[in-house]
């Protein structure tokens, strides 16, 4: 969220004052002539030129200037020096201005000069991404030599490598991302170095001696403070701040995790006091102004584990219609803007789910106590109460604060044996709940034929579960089946958030938008021909809807490389973000959708809370930029997503260490220029094939067909190939499982069809 800025009034002190003030009314006419004067007297009490008027004065000039020679033709009195100076540095800081080896400033578009950010490779090159979208430049190892992974640098081209790319060359370091690092101590010839986690930081950073409470071990897995960043002729220096323990600790994978991608996990002690304070149960006075529905039967339906309850339904016949009640907790009324717990939840973004912990976006009174619609308690929420026709159509909505009362929690397992598996036992337990939970399923199969008609994409994916045994060891891998329980109240929640962007943008009220594009058009020209291959065509010309997805979906369903064409239709599309442009969302096929149901969990749920609530107040809520908020949203959530990666792969490598040798069966999940990512069955792990374990050949990999091809013998090893594979390494720090290929994918597999292409 920004954060207020507070303005300079000016560049020179009140003693200065009245001389300065003199001097205002003095400044020549080449001062005057700054095209941005005017902005800069309105902000400044007594103004300097212009940071464009600066860029202006170079570029006139046609060749680089010395500060005194820049100030000269700027006109800058002895008594601004100081101060001008100082926005120079700034500019030079910022990359707008660079300095040559005489001192002099230039502009880097007139040196061919490229900012933008570093990013590390492993293997010890890297690429600048450039700020002005143009292609990426390369970075040698001894390039790398002068900075980390997410660095901010200008570079020069000073070429292109064996492979057409453009290659640079560092000329300064504008922003050093790496402050702290979390890696493993190594000893080398005596010397401690810490390897860090963050594989595209490739370089080792030396441990300085002394300021350590204890002896640090090789082995160890410790948090350093960078001290001294990388240079040419010297590593970068780091010095002890923390030591968690070893890889092979409980609870170590979560640990390194959240250091590794910065997550916080401890609530500041200004969010913590205020959490303190809160009360334990609802009081009278925070129902005032409320609606009370605690007569009627809300309930709750989550998976088994879930301590934090967002949502809570309730569905009546209305007609031939149907009235439906989403009641979300009302976070809002607890956390307000600009508070200790408020700047805590933007700055995490959202809570993060790892196998046996949680990092919570409130603390644990809020997101499981007062917040959490837990059962047989008062709970004040924001309601979302529909009209809904008998072909799904929503007819009318309202939103309203109100206190509720849960009536019941209860299991997507549970839901489901009594309505889908008939089970006599579970069906007496909930007999009281029937009526209304049959309520809820005639509906889910009324907006399932509204989805369908509306042609939204549902891939058939596979979510997995571990088990732990009692030493906290993964004991197996088991498929998280998702039965129509589950599916009723994702229907019902995608109608009350479609209900809160239609009525944010009735009300013209800006908002956080989730949104997602179609596919980019070289990512469609890929999937087309690719389809084409099959004698598959996706509909939709140059813009294609999810409707013609979802129809190609349905014609491949029952064909046998159906998973092939569903993973390379999926990989076609674009993530999903969060955005006050309101561009739609491709993947449900909604003109406009925001996340309204999880406030608990999602900072954007709580933003468009307020906002909703600023409508109904007759106000505007202004929380900031809203697209520095989007952003920022956007990356937490690719935060959460990467650290819960890590910890995943931690875990199931450990559990795989001990089965090395052992053959597997599995898919090939994907395929890359170095060889074949192969899902084994059952286990629902991956691991590498390495283009050398393929066979004496040299294959030649096709990123549209998503094969690699061997020159000579033609094998071809394409996604979604049936293989038998070997384990043969599993590693540890690196996180990396190996296979060796036992039986390659049979004669023709995985080949398309032939036969007459359909229109």
């Amino acid at each position: 969220m920004n954060r207020p800025t507070k303005k300079t009034k000016s560049p020179a002190s009140k003693a200065d004052a009245a001389p300065a003030r003199k001097a205002k009314r003095k400044l020549s006419a080449i001062r005057r002539a700054d095209p941005f004067f005017e902005r800069e007297t309105e902000r400044y009490e007594y103004p300097l030129p212009s940071r464009e008027y600066v860029l202006q004065i170079l570029a006139d000039a046609g060749h680089p200037m010395q500060l005194p020679q820049l100030a000269e033709a700027l006109d800058i009195r002895a008594d601004e020096m100081p101060f001008f100076e100082r926005r120079v540095r700034a500019m030079e800081r910022e990359g707008e201005l660079v300095r040559n080896r005489r001192e002099a400033f230039l502009i880097p578009d007139k040196a061919a000069l490229i900012r933008g950010r570093v990013e590390g490779h492993p293997d010890g090159f890297g690429f600048l991404i450039p700020d002005d979208a143009s292609a990426d430049v390369f970075l040698g190892p001894r390039q790398m030599r002068e900075v980390l992974h997410g660095d901010r640098a200008i570079v020069r081209i000073s070429g292109m490598d064996r492979r057409g790319r453009p290659e640079g060359q560092i000329v300064e370091v504008l922003e050093r991302a790496n402050t702290r690092v979390v890696g493993r101590v190594v000893s080398e010839h005596g010397v401690l170095v810490v390897v860090p986690e963050n594989r595209r930081i490739a370089r080792d950073i030396l441990l300085a001696p002394g300021g350590r409470k204890k002896k640090v071990e090789a082995g160890e897995v410790v948090v350093i403070e960078l001290v001294e960043q990388p240079s040419k002729h010297a590593p970068p220096v780091g010095r002890l701040v923390e030591t968690l323990g070893r890889y092979a600790d409980p609870g170590m994978e979560v640990e390194v995790a959240l250091r590794k991608h910065e997550l916080p996990f401890e609530f500041s002690p200004e969010s913590k006091a205020q959490a303190r304070v809160l009360p334990k149960t609802v009081r009278k006075k925070d129902m005032a102004g409320r609606e009370d529905i605690r007569h009627l039967p809300l309930v709750t339906i989550d998976g088994e584990t879930a301590k934090d309850f967002d949502d809570a339904v309730y569905c009546e016949r209305v007609g031939r219609g149907f009235r439906l009640l989403v009641a979300i907790a009302d976070v809002s009324h607890y956390v307000e803007p600009g508070s200790p717990l408020d700047s805590d939840a933007f700055d995490r973004g959202n809570s993060v789910y790892f196998p046996r912990r949680v990092i919570p976006m409130l603390p644990e009174k809020l997101s499981n106590g007062l917040c959490s619609l837990n059962p047989q308690v008062d709970r004040l929420c924001m309601v979302c109460d529909m009209n809904i026709s008998p072909t799904g159509a929503i007819k009318q909505f309202r939103f309203y604060p109100a206190v509720m009362f849960s009536h019941a929690r209860l299991t997507y397992n549970q839901v489901a044996a009594a309505l889908y598996e008939k089970d006599p036992a579970v069906r007496e337990a909930l007999a009281e709940r029937l009526p209304q939970l049959e309520n809820l399923d005639q509906l889910f199969r009324v907006l399932l034929k509204a989805r369908a008609k509306r042609g939204a994409i549902d891939f058939e994916t596979t979510e997995t579960r571990m088990i732990f045994n009692d030493d906290g060891k993964i004991e197996r891998i088991v498929p998280e089946t998702r039965n129509d329980a589950h599916r009723v109240i994702e229907e019902c929640m995608l109608a009350a958030n479609v209900c809160a962007s239609d009525f944010l943008q009735a009300n013209h009220h800006p908002a956080l938008y989730r949104v997602h594009e179609g596919p980019k058009p070289e990512k469609l020209d890929q999937l087309r021909s690719f389809l084409g291959e099959f004698g598959l065509q996706l509909g939709g010309g140059d813009d294609p809807k999810a409707k013609d997805y979802a129809a190609l979906l349905t014609q491949v369903k029952d064909r046998p490389d159906m998973p092939l064409l569903q993973t390379v239709m999926l990989r076609s599309l674009r993530q999903a973000i969060y955005s006050p442009d309101n561009v739609g969302h491709f993947g449900l096929a909604y003109e406009a959708y925001t996340h309204f149901t999880s406030p608990i969990r999602r900072y954007p749920d709580l933003l468009v809370h307020r906002a909703i609530k600023a409508v109904l107040s007759g106000q505007q809520y202004r929380p900031g930029d809203w697209e520095q908020i989007g952003m920022h949203c956007s990356q937490t959530e690719r935060r959460a997503d990467e650290a819960s990666r890590d910890v995943e792969s931690w875990l199931k490598c450990f559990y795989m260490q001990d089965r090395v040798g052992e053959v597997f069966t599995g898919s090939v999940s994907s395929v890359v220029p170095f060889g074949l990512f192969v899902a084994l069955d059952n286990v629902f792990i991956e691991g590498l094939v390495h283009i050398s374990e393929l066979g004496e050949d040299y294959f030649h990999y096709d990123e549209s067909r998503h094969e690699l091809l061997g020159e000579r013998s033609g094998k071809r090893f394409r996604l979604s190939d049936r293989v038998t594979v070997q384990l043969m390494r599993v590693d540890m720090e690196t996180t990396k499982i190996d296979f060796r290929l036992v039986a390659e994918p049979a004669a023709g597999a995985g080949k398309p069809k032939k036969g007459k292409r359909r229109g």
